[in-house]
C-alpha cells in the first residue's frame, strides 16, 4: 500500500490568500486542548484522504497532536508519526524531512504533499529512492485542493497499474 506524508499546517490549515478570507468550518466540538486554527481545516478532507486508498502518516511538527487534535476533527483514526531526528543539517537546498521520509519509505511507494518541497527535494528521492515518489507541493494559501486530489488520484491510478 502506498504511504501518504501529510503535512498539517499549507496544506490542511491553509494560510489564506489575499482573493478570500480565512476559510472557517463548523466541526465537532471536542475534549481535550483548544487548537484555534482546526476551524481552517475542511472536515470534508478526512473522508476524501481516506478514500485514496492510501496508508496515511503525519510528517508534521504537529506530531502527536496531529492524532490528539486533528485526527479527530477529520475523522481519522490515529496514524503513525514520523519521528524527526534531532540533530539540526547546516540549511540547503534539501528539505530537512526529505532525508527522513526517504528514509521512513524504505523503498515502498510514497506521496508526500507539503507546501515546502522544491525541486532540489524531488530530484534527491529520485536518485535516493528505488519506489514510485511523488512529491507533491501544496499551494498553502488554499490547502490541498480539487485539482490536488485529481493529481494524486491520477499518479495513485498509475502506479497501481
Amino acid at each position: 500500500m502506498t504511504l501518504l506524508f501529510l503535512d498539517v499546517d499549507g496544506p490542511l490549515v491553509p494560510f489564506g490568500a489575499a482573493d478570500r478570507p480565512y476559510p472557517s468550518y463548523p466541526g465537532p466540538r471536542m475534549p481535550g486542548p483548544e487548537y484555534p486554527l482546526l476551524t481552517r481545516v475542511d472536515p470534508a478532507l478526512g473522508p476524501r484522504l481516506l478514500a485514496l486508498g492510501c496508508e496515511l502518516v503525519w510528517a508534521t511538527t504537529w506530531m502527536d497532536d496531529a492524532n490528539s487534535g486533528l485526527a479527530p476533527w477529520l475523522g481519522l483514526p490515529a496514524l503513525p508519526v514520523v519521528r524527526w531526528p534531532d540533530e539540526d543539517e547546516p540549511p540547503g537546498l534539501l528539505h530537512w524531512k526529505t532525508r527522513p521520509l526517504v528514509a521512513w519509505a524504505a523503498g515502498r511507494s510514497f506521496i508526500w504533499v507539503d507546501d515546502e518541497i522544491t525541486e532540489a527535494d524531488r530530484a534527491w528521492a529520485a536518485v535516493h529512492h528505488p519506489g514510485p515518489a511523488l512529491l507533491h507541493r501544496i499551494d498553502h494559501r488554499y490547502g490541498l485542493t480539487e485539482a490536488d486530489f485529481t493529481t494524486l488520484e491520477e499518479w495513485l491510478a498509475a502506479v497501481r497499474r
